[in-house]
C-alpha cells in the first residue's frame, strides 16, 4: 500500500438496511477522497453491497461464530491488526461490540456515529415532530470529524448491471416497465396489509412487469401464490443470490418497499424508491437515499397521532398495527404510475 493512502476501517456489522445505507456514503468518500483506502468490517453476506467500490475491501466478521464474545472480538482484532495499519477507525454502528473491539485495535483515531438517541426518543414520545438528521448524514459526519468532509447532494451511482440469460428470462419482455415490490419487513407494523398489497400487485401487473422480493420459507411460499395468481408477475424470493438480486434491482424502473432493507438496496443502486410507512416515520432519519419526500407514503396521523411510535417499528399500540392501511391502494399505484 502506498504511504500516501490513508487506510480507514469502517465498522458496520448489521442490520441489512443500515449496512446498505453506508454504501452511498462510502461511494462519495471514494470519489471525493481518492487518497483513502477503506476496509469495511461487516457480515460476509453483505459483501456484494460494496462490489462497485474500487477502493473498498470487505473484512468478514462472524460475530455469531468465530468472533463471538469478548475472546472472539480479541481474535478478530488480532486478525485485523496483523496485516493492516489503520489511519483511523470509523464506527458507524456504535454498539457494545464495536466499543469492545476498539480496545483491541492498534489505532488511536476512533470516531463513532452520533445516533442522537435523545432526539429520537423525543420524536417517538410525541415531544417533537420534525425531520431529524438522516442516517446517511450521520455517517458522513463521522468521516468529516476524521478530516474527510463529504458532499452527498450530487451522488453518482453504478451503471445498470448486465443481465445473464437466467436473469433476462426472469425479467422477460423488455418493452414492459419493471416494478419491484418488497412487501415484508421485520415487524408487521411496518408492513402494508397483505390483502391490500395484493390489490396493488393486481393493478400494476396489468400494465407492468412485477418482480416480488422476500426471504425465508414463509415469504417465499406466499409470494409464489401471488406469482401464480397474477399475470406479468414473478417471484425471485429464495431463487437468487444477493448478487443476482442486486442485478435485477439495478434494472428496475421503480421499487416499492416498506421501511426495510430492500428500499435501501434499491436506493444505493440509484433506483427510484416508493416507500410505505406504518408506525415508523421518515423524520427518524431512515428514509432511503436521495429520494424525493413525496415518494414516502405515510399513514394518516389524524387517525394515528402517536406515529412514529418507535424508531424500528417494534413498539406500538395494538390498534396501530395496521396503520398503513390508511394509505389507499390507489394512492400507491397512482404514485408509481406517475413516476414511471
Amino acid at each position: 500500500m502506498s504511504n500516501k493512502l490513508k487506510h480507514i476501517l469502517v465498522i458496520r456489522l448489521s442490520a441489512m438496511g443500515d449496512v446498505a445505507m453506508s454504501v452511498p456514503v462510502l461511494r462519495a468518500l471514494e470519489q471525493q477522497h481518492p487518497e483513502v483506502k477503506i476496509t469495511v468490517l461487516t457480515k460476509a453476506f453483505f459483501k456484494p453491497f460494496f462490489r462497485d467500490l474500487q477502493n473498498v475491501t470487505v473484512f468478514p466478521a462472524d460475530v455469531k461464530g468465530e468472533h463471538k464474545g469478548v475472546f472472539g472480538l480479541y481474535k478478530l482484532a488480532r486478525q485485523l491488526n496483523k496485516d493492516n495499519r489503520f489511519y483511523a477507525i470509523a464506527d458507524l454502528h456504535s454498539v457494545l461490540r464495536s466499543k469492545i473491539l476498539k480496545k483491541f485495535l492498534h489505532c488511536k483515531r476512533f470516531v463513532s456515529i452520533d445516533k442522537d438517541r435523545k432526539e429520537k426518543r423525543l420524536l417517538t414520545k410525541g415531544k417533537i415532530f420534525k425531520q431529524l438528521k438522516t442516517t446517511h448524514q450521520r455517517y458522513a459526519d463521522v468521516f468529516e470529524t476524521l478530516g474527510f468532509p463529504l458532499d452527498l447532494t450530487n451522488p453518482k451511482f453504478p451503471e445498470k448491471a448486465a443481465l445473464n440469460r437466467k436473469l433476462q428470462n426472469i425479467l422477460g419482455d423488455v418493452s414492459k416497465k419493471r416494478i419491484g415490490i418488497a412487501p415484508f419487513a421485520t415487524y408487521e407494523s411496518k408492513m402494508y396489509p397483505l390483502d391490500a398489497i395484493k390489490q396493488v400487485i393486481e393493478t400494476l401487473s396489468k400494465d407492468y412487469k412485477v418482480i416480488l422480493f422476500g426471504g425465508g420459507n414463509y415469504e417465499t411460499e406466499l409470494l409464489n401464490t401471488f406469482e401464480t395468481e397474477f399475470d406479468n408477475t414473478v417471484n425471485v424470493s429464495g431463487k437468487l443470490t444477493l448478487d443476482d438480486e442486486m442485478d435485477i434491482i439495478s434494472n428496475l424502473d421503480v421499487m416499492l418497499s416498506m421501511d426495510s432493507g430492500n428500499a435501501h438496496i434499491a436506493a444505493m443502486l440509484g433506483i427510484k424508491v416508493v416507500t410505505i410507512w406504518g408506525v415508523t416515520h421518515p423524520f427518524a432519519g431512515f428514509a432511503p437515499f436521495n429520494q424525493p419526500e413525496d415518494y414516502a407514503l405515510l399513514a394518516d396521523r389524524n387517525q394515528y397521532p402517536k406515529i412514529p411510535t418507535s424508531i424500528y417499528g417494534n413498539k406500538y399500540p395494538e390498534h396501530y398495527k395496521e396503520a398503513s392501511r390508511s394509505i389507499a391502494p390507489k394512492e400507491i399505484t397512482e404514485k408509481i404510475k406517475s413516476i414511471i
